[in-house]
């Protein structure tokens, strides 16, 4: 009985671990991201500790908010982490205007045909 309970707290720290580092990877701090969810900062602070379960409501708001799926924040989908470099050009493309960011899209196109090895840089 212990060991089941402990493995679901891991599970809800580990859950509030990725709430976090989405968070993070979209500049957003606590009281941002806590008013688009509806939590209090103290609720948001509480869940990315793994201290506050999440209802499927909730979690279905960090999903929109975050823009990722609710199989990637529970874990249930693992992917594989981006290189930095890629993950500070998506941070740099999410301020661009809408026809800037077909141009970055475009151009990493043609790199991608130019350069066989261009899929191995980081």
């Amino acid at each position: 009985m212990r060991m089941i309970m402990s493995d679901g707290i891991e599970k809800w720290r580990q859950i509030g671990d990725r709430l976090r580092k989405a968070r993070e990877y979209l500049e957003l701090k606590q009281e941002e991201a806590a008013e688009a969810v509806g939590l209090s900062r103290s609720a948001l602070s509480l869940v990315e500790n793994g201290r506050r379960k999440v209802d499927a409501v909730e979690l279905a708001r960090f999903a929109e908010v975050y823009r990722q799926s609710i199989e990637a924040l529970t874990g249930a989908a693992e992917t594989p982490p981006l290189p930095e470099s890629v993950q500070a050009l998506a941070r740099a493309a999410t301020e661009l205007s809408v026809e800037d960011r077909d141009e970055l899209l475009r151009f990493a196109e043609f790199l991608q045909t130019r350069s066989p090895r261009g899929a191995s840089r980081g």
